[in-house]
Order: structure tokens, then C-alpha cells, then sequence
């Protein structure tokens, strides 16, 4: 037998059901684990409208003596992985005017070390952990943030 104490026991069915609604409404980050394993394939779309988006991989040393070493090296791996792709990424991405970011760091050799920061604050989306204590990541960061840094537009 359920009671009403209150109001407690409608705000908690309104509550429960807001999250239920919030859920469904949200497509989120895609799973990149299924069954413990990292999926055979990775469809990866770099750049997803206003953001640049990368996953990284990473793994431990199965030698560590705890599960809570062992992911948190796996994870920062990771996370160092899916800047390094990022980077890669942004590198290739053209301005406007048909220049692309890698020719535009050759002429000023402090904007990569500029770019490198900006990538080390991405978001980080999604931590998932594997049955082996690996990780996948994926990291987001605005492409605004970088537009800005580079005083130009992308195309």
C-alpha cells in the first residue's frame, strides 16, 4: 500500500517520470562497448555540426596491483589518445579561403601549442571501461573554440 506524505509520493512519480522523458528525448553519446568488447568497427564522424568529436583507446598494464589502477591508466590513456586523434583532425580541417589548419601552423609556430591547450579542456563525453580494464573515450570540443582561437572560420 503506497501513502501520500505530503506530496512525496506525486513529486517522486513526476521526478521519476522527468527523468524517464529526459532519457528517451536524448540520443547521448554512442556506445562504443557492447558485451565488454570494443565493437569490431568504430563509425567515427569527426566533425557532428558545431563540434569536433574523437575517441580514443587505451590500455593498462595488467601487472598493476588493483582494478582502480588499472582503469584509471587505461582511461587516461585513452583520454591522450583521443587528443592526439583530435589534433590530427583539426590539422586537416580547412579555412576559409581554402587554406587548412596544418599549412596555417607552419607560418605561426606558436598556434599549435595555442590549438594543443584548447584540446587538452575538451569534454570528455564518455568514459566505458571494458572487461579487460581498457577504455574507450570520447572527447567533444567546440569548433567555435578553435574558430576563435584562430581569429578565422572554418568551411
Amino acid at each position: 500500500m503506497s501513502r501520500n506524505y505530503g506530496g512525496v509520493m506525486k513529486t517522486s512519480r513526476v521526478f521519476g517520470a522527468s527523468l524517464l522523458l529526459a532519457g528517451l528525448g536524448c540520443g547521448g553519446v554512442r556506445s562504443r562497448v557492447h558485451e565488454g568488447s570494443v565493437d569490431r568497427v568504430i563509425d567515427q564522424k569527426p566533425v557532428r555540426s558545431a563540434y569536433f568529436e574523437a575517441i580514443g583507446i587505451g590500455a593498462s598494464d595488467p601487472a598493476l596491483p588493483t582494478e582502480t589502477q588499472r582503469k584509471a591508466l587505461a582511461r587516461d590513456a585513452a583520454i591522450v589518445k583521443a587528443q592526439y586523434e583530435m589534433l590530427s583532425m583539426i590539422k586537416g580541417v580547412a579555412l576559409e579561403g581554402g587554406i587548412r589548419v596544418e599549412r596555417a601552423i607552419e607560418t605561426d609556430s606558436a598556434l599549435e601549442t595555442r590549438i594543443k591547450e584548447i584540446i587538452q579542456g575538451a569534454e570528455v563525453l564518455k568514459s566505458e571501461f571494458t572487461s579487460d580494464n581498457g577504455c574507450v573515450v570520447t572527447l567533444r570540443l567546440p569548433k567555435s573554440r578553435v574558430e576563435s582561437l584562430m581569429n578565422a572560420k572554418f568551411e
